[in-house]
């Protein structure tokens, strides 16, 4: 083996990369010597995260922090990661160490979880289980931000049926009854969102409708009003928002009402969406004593 030669072991998602550590147990058990780790050091192929060990060059930044403190990634700060849905970036790194760990801190506004984990990642990686990270996550986020980061993790395929069942017996007792409120159908975190809130205010909420015509809804409340959680990511072109108008025009055509929620108001200002839907429903009663 070269000096300067690093041997990394492929994952199976591309993405986790930059999450794999090394001990120099680990290292010298590969093959590398004391001094071929040195020069990996040096050539800058390692970086030495801590005394006994190491993270590749391009490692994610909170990884060498978890890594530094010999921790592993969770809770929200790996969960954005994989996509799953967070409404806020963590300002520092949510981290995990075993219960036996010496005393230790994440540096800045960092948390620590103790919790023991119920799934073994590799030696390796430093990151925790999906699983796990959304059991930590039920401990730091309000009731519907959890739900919303089931119903992601369900959607992204990260979280198996069988996971679910795994996930609520390990959560408090008062966090299972939330179970009943979980969709994996549900494409975005703001849809889950919207989706509570409407159940909380007495609608019969149907996730991701099919109309004819039209197509896939995000939400369909009492079998006439659909609600379509909008973003600017996919929304902020003419031609997306042509799309959307057409839409619109056609679902009225069929007798239904539409309201396109925005992102940031569910996320920020989500006092505004439920007025809207309060106004909705009170027309919606209107409409069966109409009938």
């Amino acid at each position: 083996m070269d000096d300067a030669e690093v041997v990394i072991t492929p994952l199976p998602l591309d993405q986790q990369n930059s999450l794999w550590m090394w001990t120099t147990a680990q290292l010298r058990a590969s093959g590398m010597s004391k001094h071929s780790i040195a020069a990996a050091v040096s050539a800058g192929a390692l970086v030495r995260a801590r005394r006994g060990r190491y993270v590749r060059r391009d490692a994610d930044d909170d990884a060498c922090v978890a890594a530094a403190i010999s921790a592993r990634l969770t809770c929200v700060t790996l969960l954005s990661k994989y996509g799953v849905f967070v409404r806020e970036q963590p300002e520092g790194v949510h981290a995990h160490v075993p219960r036996s760990a010496s005393r230790t801190a994440v540096p800045g506004e960092g948390v620590l979880h103790w919790r023991p984990l119920s799934t073994e990642a590799p030696a390796e990686f430093c990151a925790v289980s999906v699983l796990d990270a959304l059991i930590h996550a039920s401990e730091c986020v309000d009731d519907v931000d959890f739900v919303a980061a089931v119903d992601s993790a369900l959607h992204l395929q990260l979280l198996t049926r069988r996971d679910l069942d795994r996930l609520f017996s390990a959560v408090r007792p008062a966090k299972r009854l939330l179970r009943r409120l979980v969709n994996g159908r549900a494409e975005s975190g703001t849809e889950t969102i919207v989706r509570l809130l409407a159940i909380r205010l007495g609608f019969r909420v149907e996730v991701q409708k099919y109309i004819d015509g039209v197509g896939r809804v995000d939400l369909l409340l009492d079998g006439w009003l659909v609600v379509e959680c909008d973003s600017k990511a996919h929304h902020s072109s003419w031609d997306e928002q042509r799309e959307d108008r057409r839409r619109d025009q056609e679902l009225a055509k069929r007798g239904y009402a539409s309201y396109r929620a925005l992102a940031e108001d569910i996320l920020f200002h989500l006092d505004r969406v439920e007025a809207a839907l309060r106004g909705y429903l009170l027309v919606g009663r209107k409409r069966r004593v109409g009938a």
